[in-house]
């Protein structure tokens, strides 16, 4: 399976090549995107829009074309959402170098050094 790390710089130069990247991108503004997603994926299961994949699978392999299947059963969904914020962000990790892998599972490792909710009460 692929690194984190390698799918976020695949990421990163797709996004590149689709001139999303033709002016220097802040950091907030950049960070703002992954929230927006989140936000637009809260709105979602607010309003119990969830991806059909069994339709889309229906869909694929009867010979609708992959665009129109996705937006129908996958286009706008909790899902739909949740992949948009984790695409941003990988796509951050990308544009800054981040070994996302690496630091991953280095903070996996230190919370289980942490106490029941790391000390917190929620």
């Amino acid at each position: 399976m692929e690194s984190l790390t390698d799918f976020s710089r695949k990421i990163h130069q797709n996004n590149v090549e689709k001139g999303f990247y033709d002016e220097r991108k802040e950091t907030g503004t950049q960070l703002m995107l992954v929230t927006s997603e989140l936000a637009e994926a809260l709105e979602a299961d607010r309003h119990n829009i969830f991806a059909d994949k069994t339709r889309f699978e229906d869909d694929i392999n009867s010979g609708v074309d992959f665009k129109t299947a996705f937006k129908n059963s996958i286009k706008d969904s909790y899902e739909d959402e949740i992949a948009d914020a984790v695409i941003r962000l990988l796509d951050h990790c990308g544009y800054k170098g981040i070994d996302i892998d690496f630091h991953i599972k280095q903070k996996l490792r230190y919370n289980k050094t942490r106490e029941h909710r790391h000390g917190k009460v929620y």
